[in-house]
């Protein structure tokens, strides 16, 4: 399955507080804005989610369609794909997507521990 650009989604209490400390690590912000209350930062091919008030707990994030710059890839798994193929897989989804749309959607899924994992397909 091609997945598309990964990233971790940080659930921060303090945006700014979160975004000064990603910086000292020499990540810079890349889209997203404080008043949006999330950043995408990225140092090299690295992304990191900050999200303040949008979401319980971490995730890691999926982006089918788009590589680590947010560029559009021109061949990718639409997130429908991905959702058929987990499923007949035996892996639970717990928000499918609608399978009679196209185009941006997303779906969520936990690991075996619990982990969040976060598919979302922009475009």
């Amino acid at each position: 399955m091609k997945l598309g650009a990964f990233s971790i989604s940080l659930s921060v209490k303090d945006l700014q507080k979160s975004k000064d400390f990603y910086e000292k690590l020499g990540f810079t912000t890349m889209a997203g804005t404080e008043a949006q209350n999330y950043l995408i930062m990225k140092n090299g091919s690295t992304l990191i989610g900050l999200f303040q008030a949008m979401f319980d707990g971490n995730m890691l994030t999926f982006n089918p369609g788009w590589n680590e710059n947010a560029q559009n890839l021109e061949s990718f798994d639409d997130v429908r794909e991905i959702q058929r193929r987990l499923k007949e897989n035996g892996v639970e989804i717990g928000k499918e997507a609608d399978e009679t749309t196209s185009g941006p959607e997303h779906i969520y899924l936990k690991d075996p521990d619990g982990n969040m994992i976060l598919i979302d397909q922009h475009r």
